[in-house]
């Protein structure tokens, strides 16, 4: 049985040009904090890898962790300059279900998500025919927050394999007349 050995033990340097987005990361940073990022990275270098996912038939490095820290660059001329254009990578191997999962359990072990976008994946997993079983264990969500984002996209899709209640009966009135 081959020995599992982390991805951060084999960081590689990667030109930016590279490297691009995920399309599901529903992180935000607000300006105040972004703005920390970048004297964080020019004070400290960057301290911790941009975690990607290799394309090889792109020939691309998609983010799953690390947007911010990659936009800093885009943004910066003076990191861009000072780093000489590249990132530190750390790769992972996963399929795309696994690499969300990934992204949100990086992302959630440090900050908040914007709402709608956290919907989004939630209905993406569902059509890659994850069940809600698999995302709670896998995003470290309980049954309620699933059940309030899916609520929230309203798709009647991601109710398909419930069952639901008689919580209520109609009765007809009679009228007199």
């Amino acid at each position: 049985m081959k020995k599992f050995r982390s991805p951060v033990y084999s960081i590689i340097s990667v030109p930016v040009e590279k490297i691009e987005p995920n399309t599901y990361n529903p992180n935000t940073v607000a300006p105040p904090e972004l703005k920390l990022l970048y004297d964080s990275i020019k004070e400290d270098g960057y301290t911790m890898p941009i975690v990607c996912y290799y394309d090889e038939i792109r020939d691309v490095y998609v983010i799953v962790d690390g947007f911010h820290r990659y936009r800093v660059m885009l943004d910066y001329s003076d990191i861009y300059e000072r780093e000489g254009g590249v990132l530190p990578v750390s790769v992972i191997d996963k399929t795309i279900d696994c690499r969300m999962a990934s992204t949100i359990r990086h992302n959630r072990a440090r900050g908040s998500h914007d709402v709608d976008l956290m919907g989004n994946i939630i209905r993406e997993l569902h059509e890659l025919g994850r069940s809600d079983v698999w995302i709670s264990k896998h995003l470290g969500m309980d049954r309620d927050e699933i059940l309030r984002l899916k609520q929230i996209t309203g798709l009647a899709a991601l109710f398909r394999d419930v069952e639901f209640g008689k919580a209520w009966k109609v009765v007809e009135d009679e009228f007199e007349g």
